[in-house]
């Protein structure tokens, strides 16, 4: 029988009787229609893992019990920290969903020249949040019980004014060189993947000067949200957990 998970942040224990949220209490007692005595398991973005037990439900204020705990440890040992630029319509919500499923650290949502996006207000402040949610989602299916952050939405050129991991990658697909050509044993791993158009040449250049690797996945052009779980997949298995 499937268990089902639910992220319910805050600090609470074994023994410990609470509402779980609205979100957590709307999924709980509505869309899955579950009842007193019925058991779920919680997260709340620690590694922990909660036991709990429904007391009571009435619509959406949905009580529980927390009966027992345990460290429960799903990470990747490689940080992986993915730059994605937005693409259209369900393909970046495609993208953070299948990263946060394939163990990303952080996304970085970014805009570039190519970008069908060019600036930023409202409706990306609420994406970020809906980005959020998926990636919170996400963690619920895959097992995972630490929720991966998604940043606000910067252009390209303030996230390269930001810090970064040591190494960093851009998928480049006429860079020549590929994952064998490259010492990947350091574990904080930066990843950058352009458009549906792709990176411009000077967007380019501008990264190689910053010492960001190109890297090719292979003679074929990717669409942008295969390039992200292509790469991440190799990234993962040459030194992450797959």
């Amino acid at each position: 029988m499937r268990t089902i998970r639910i992220y319910q942040p805050g600090d609470y224990q074994t023994g410990d009787t609470f509402l779980l949220n609205e979100d957590a209490g709307q999924h709980v007692g509505v869309v899955l229609r579950m009842q007193a005595d019925e058991r779920l398991t919680l997260f709340c973005g620690d590694n922990r893992e909660f036991s709990a037990r429904i007391s009571s439900v009435h619509k959406k204020k949905v009580q529980v019990e927390i009966t027992a705990e345990q460290l429960v440890n799903r990470e990747s040992p490689r940080a992986i920290h993915l730059a994605q630029a937005i693409s259209k319509g369900e393909r970046m919500e495609f993208v953070v969903q299948k990263a946060v499923e394939l163990g990303v650290t952080s996304i970085a949502p970014i805009i570039t020249e190519r970008c069908a996006v060019k600036r930023q207000d409202d409706r990306l402040e609420k994406k970020n949040l809906q980005w959020q949610a998926i990636a919170v989602a996400a963690c619920e299916q895959s097992g995972r019980n630490m929720v991966p952050r998604i940043h606000p939405t910067v252009s390209l050129e303030t996230y390269l004014a930001s810090r970064r991991p040591t190494l960093n990658f851009v998928l480049h697909p006429t860079a020549g060189k590929s994952w064998r050509d490259y010492d990947l044993t350091q574990t904080d791993t930066g990843l950058l993947i352009g458009p549906e158009g792709g990176l411009t040449a000077d967007e380019i250049e501008q990264l190689l000067a910053l010492d960001f690797s190109p890297l090719s996945l292979g003679p074929r052009i990717l669409r942008t949200e295969t390039a992200a779980i292509a790469a991440l997949s190799v990234l993962q298995a040459l030194g992450g957990d797959l």
